[in-house]
């Protein structure tokens, strides 16, 4: 319970930092895209760091849901950001909801449901081998490297889209990191900080930052947010399961209850993302955050 509790916190705090980073970037030069120089001019916006500051502490709770609870729970809950950030679009933008506003968020509700009751996820073993590590480390780096050099070139939302599944490559990577290093802390503080498994989540943590933001400024927050809100969660379930035996259920009924739950869960993001209330986050690409 206290794992779910958190996630949810922590998919709030997320949904909210998406909503006032992605405005920003977006006023941002395009020559910056994909350059710390993008960073470094976003340190100096007062939007985008109070988007940071609700990164950061949906971070932590992230942290503490994850020190309770297994990846394959966890992550899928932080879906629920776009349910939040629907209203907080409404609210921003003095729209009202539509029937198919609620419809989407019905679906994801239903899904999130459907894959967690069928799965039964259950925790696995809090760490693993340096080779394991090793290939988690090399597949997803490559995976979002890839999707990045592919969207060298191609239309604004195109590589947006691009952009927003490498990063959510990369967020998911840093899940199964942050899992490990709540395990890690949970020795002592100088434990902690002997091992590589912090330093490696910082890396991933800027890497991450930097590509999610030149994702946010290229396209407006109904192009770029839902394949970073879909990707990050699949990535974490798979590494949940192949890496740390994070079990689910595997019988033929089951698997197909997960996989109805998870395409309901996909479907609903696209269309939240879709609605009016969170498009009109983004009606003008030259308004600073």
């Amino acid at each position: 319970m206290l794992a779910v509790v958190f996630a949810l916190l922590s998919a709030l705090l997320y949904a909210l930092a998406s909503v006032l980073q992605q405005r920003s970037a977006a006023a941002q030069p395009a020559e910056t895209s994909l350059r710390l120089t993008l960073l470094t001019r976003l340190l100096r916006n007062p939007g985008w760091l109070l988007g940071l500051g609700c990164d950061i502490t949906g971070y932590v709770f992230q942290f503490v849901a994850l020190g309770h609870g297994p990846l394959v729970i966890v992550q899928p809950l932080l879906v629920c950001g776009l349910l939040f950030a629907l209203p907080l679009g409404a609210a921003w933008s003095g729209r009202r909801l539509g029937r198919r506003d609620w419809l989407a968020a019905l679906m994801v509700c239903a899904g999130l449901a459907l894959f967690l009751t069928v799965a039964d996820p259950s925790r696995g073993r809090p760490g693993v081998g340096s080779v394991v590590w090793g290939f988690l480390v090399v597949s997803t780096g490559a995976l979002a490297l890839l999707l990045v050099i592919l969207s060298l070139g191609r239309p604004n939302w195109q590589r947006a889209v691009l952009l927003s599944g490498s990063a959510g490559v990369v967020y998911g990577l840093a899940a199964a990191l942050t899992e490990t290093n709540a395990h890690l802390l949970s020795k002592g503080i100088l434990h902690f900080l002997g091992s590589w498994q912090p330093y490696a989540l910082a890396a991933a943590g800027v890497g991450g930052m930097l590509v999610a933001q030149s994702a946010f400024q290229a396209g407006s927050l109904d192009v770029s947010l839902p394949m970073m809100t879909v990707v990050d969660p699949i990535v974490s379930i798979l590494i949940g399961v192949i890496a740390f035996d994070e079990s689910i259920s595997a019988s033929g009924a089951a698997v197909i209850g997960e996989v109805l739950g998870l395409a309901l869960m996909i479907a609903g993001v696209f269309l939240l993302a879709r609605s009016e209330a969170v498009r009109s986050l983004h009606e003008s690409r030259s308004s600073p955050g």
